[in-house]
């Protein structure tokens, strides 16, 4: 990997202020947010390199809302997303692009909590019994988690993609 640009460094600094802003703007809607639009977003274009600002962003989560149980799962949650979106084809068809981003997308979303419930499980001791229960507690969230990210990322990963190869490269 090549060492990072000035540009790229603030770049990258944007879009993670960009993803925080936007989560907390969003905080009012039930799990509904542009985070996993933004990383499959980022990812697409900066590849390997779309770990700093997914890892700036979980920073700031930290610093602002507490360095606590719940932030623990968000190093690698996220990045769940982000190696998904790494492992597509970099040549997609370009009318399934939108379906397939915001698929994987939305996937990432339902299944949000189940890739949270091993940190939960390990933090608070659960058995497997209480793991599922706390899954399926929360299941009507990540349905709802899911299918925003579907819709939101169908509709704007394409022309944040574009944004991002015009003004940040």
């Amino acid at each position: 990997m090549k060492k990072l640009t000035a540009k790229e460094i603030a770049v990258f600094g944007m879009l993670a202020a960009v993803m925080f802003a936007s989560k907390k703007a969003m905080e009012s809607l039930p799990n509904i947010h542009l985070v996993g639009v933004f990383i499959t977003a980022v990812t697409v274009v900066y590849r390997w390199k779309a770990l700093y600002p997914l890892y700036t962003y979980i920073l700031l989560e930290g610093l602002f809302g507490g360095f606590n149980t719940w932030w623990i799962p968000y190093l690698y949650v996220w990045t769940v997303l982000w190696g998904a979106v790494m492992l597509l084809p970099k040549h997609l068809p370009e009318k399934a692009k939108p379906f397939i981003y915001g698929g994987v997308c939305g996937l990432h979303g339902i299944l949000f909590g189940i890739l949270y419930a091993p940190s939960q499980a390990l933090l608070f001791h659960f058995n497997f019994k209480t793991t599922v229960a706390w899954v399926v507690a929360g299941f009507p969230f990540d349905c709802i988690h899911g299918l925003s990210n579907l819709i939101l990322g169908t509709l704007l990963i394409i022309p944040l993609i574009r944004i991002f190869r015009r003004f940040g490269r």
